[in-house]
């Protein structure tokens, strides 16, 4: 496994996440059996967030994690908060973010969260009440580093104004079929595509200069919910170029598409959502892959891009 430093943050944590959001369709022996193969592969960070099965997903690791022999201190717990499906509406008051890591730590059974993050963006968030949130949780214990999922550079510059914590991490979504966060700076003032269009405030270049890690969600899949594009008809070409490179590295397809994610010099991690412990262990591979700076530019053609 692979290991990276979160600035201003925790330290030696993989570069695979095990991403908890799928877990409530299984019994705890099988949520057990997910969490074990996980950190045997060398996976020591879990995520979670309050919407994943309305809790369930925290409720069902808590009860699995029992099972498993692992203490708390061997893992390091994530968390979100902030989306409420069933009132049709993201919150960060104050209020909410208190009374959900409260409700986040009694699901999961835990004293503290390693790392909150905001799910997310507000868009009536006041940064003042967000960052007496922190304060009091931070103050009592509760939770020990702060960042944020899916928010862009001019809100995190916001957020930043009042909170006195470091913002360590942004969540947000990447992989082969879905790289705008790479794409546009190829692509700038080029009026001939949609690929030059800046969707997202150039927020990787910004993490880069203030020390934010990104967490990349959903690295194998098409769109936000379109299935993967691993060994999907419709993207021979990517199919292609990732057998070539998974036959000589001797691992899988998806691997080779989240190492192509971990090649990127951000440092980022990569998050596995699968609950499968045989595609868990072929995915933790990923970070032993050494792809070359070819392979990486060839795998980006092959998804569907050109060189200007």
């Amino acid at each position: 496994m692979k290991y990276v430093d979160i600035v201003n943050g925790p330290q030696h944590v993989s570069a695979i996440i095990q991403g908890c959001m799928r877990m409530p369709a299984l019994d705890k022996e099988g949520a057990a059996r997910v969490i074990r193969t996980a950190f045997d592969c060398g996976v020591n960070f879990f995520d979670h967030a309050t919407c994943y099965g309305a809790g369930e997903a925290e409720v069902r690791f808590s009860e699995a994690f029992g099972l498993t022999g692992l203490r708390r201190e061997d893992v390091l717990l994530q968390s979100k908060c902030g989306i409420y499906p069933d009132r049709q509406e993201f919150d960060w008051t104050k209020d909410a973010i208190l009374t959900s890591v409260d409700e986040i730590l009694q699901r999961l059974q835990t004293d503290y969260l390693d790392t909150l993050l905001l799910h997310r963006p507000d868009i009536l968030f006041d940064p003042e009440e967000v960052a007496e949130a922190f304060d009091a949780l931070e103050q009592a214990g509760k939770v020990r580093w702060f960042g944020v999922s899916n928010l862009m550079p001019m809100q995190l510059e916001l957020l930043k104004k009042y909170v006195k914590q470091p913002l360590v991490i942004n969540q947000v979504q990447l992989s082969l079929e879905q790289s705008q966060l790479i794409d546009q700076a190829l692509y700038m003032n080029n009026k001939t595509t949609e690929l030059s269009l800046n969707r997202d405030g150039s927020v990787l270049d910004y993490c880069r200069l203030h020390d934010i890690t990104i967490q990349a969600w959903s690295p194998l899949q098409i769109g936000m919910f379109g299935g993967t594009f691993i060994d999907n008809p419709d993207y021979p070409e990517l199919n292609k170029a990732l057998g070539e490179i998974a036959e000589r590295e001797g691992v899988t397809k998806a691997a080779v598409a989240v190492a192509w994610i971990l090649r990127h010099p951000a440092k980022m991690q990569a998050i596995a959502g699968t609950m499968n412990p045989v595609h868990i262990q072929e995915l933790c591979a990923a970070a032993d892959v050494n792809l070359t700076h070819h392979d990486w530019y060839a795998l980006y053609l092959a998804s569907g891009k050109f060189l200007p």
